[in-house]
């Protein structure tokens, strides 16, 4: 999955804020193509094992709670430079700090409730995409 394929979750917050289509619409007019995508909802349990990476920082118990809060959208985007050009289109984790135009900027309710997540490397966007996906949920 590298070079051209990024994972992304629409995180509880904008799923409960009703951002779903609006987010998927800026994502494919930005020439993504999405290959795979489920709704679904994480455990507790599902969310730390997904979050681990964060689990000695002080918002990990906080993360996971609200990551586990209600449903989630998760989706392998496919496109040259996929996971930098989703990181661009997204925008800053502080949606404060997001330029304007950004799925943040537009949907994020805060820094912690920030409407989406983006791989931030091709090594976790193929470990984040196979947390969530197997082989037959993904086409071509």
């Amino acid at each position: 999955m590298s070079g051209n394929r990024t994972f992304t979750m629409i995180k509880p917050d904008a799923v409960r804020n009703g951002h779903i289509g609006a987010i998927l619409a800026q994502i494919n007019e930005a020439g993504f193509k999405i290959i795979a995508m489920k709704y679904t909802k994480l455990s507790a349990e599902k969310a730390g094992e997904f979050y681990a990476v964060h689990k000695e920082r002080p918002f990990y118990g906080e993360l996971v709670e609200f990551m586990s809060s209600g449903p989630i959208v998760a989706a392998i985007l496919e496109k040259s430079n996929a996971v930098e050009d989703f990181r661009t289109l997204i925008g800053a984790t502080d949606p404060s700090k997001a330029d304007a135009g950004t799925i943040r900027a537009k949907y994020a309710t805060n820094i912690g409730e920030n409407a989406v997540h983006g791989s931030d490397s091709d090594e976790n966007a193929m470990i984040e995409g196979s947390f969530h996906f197997g082989g037959v949920e993904i086409f071509q």
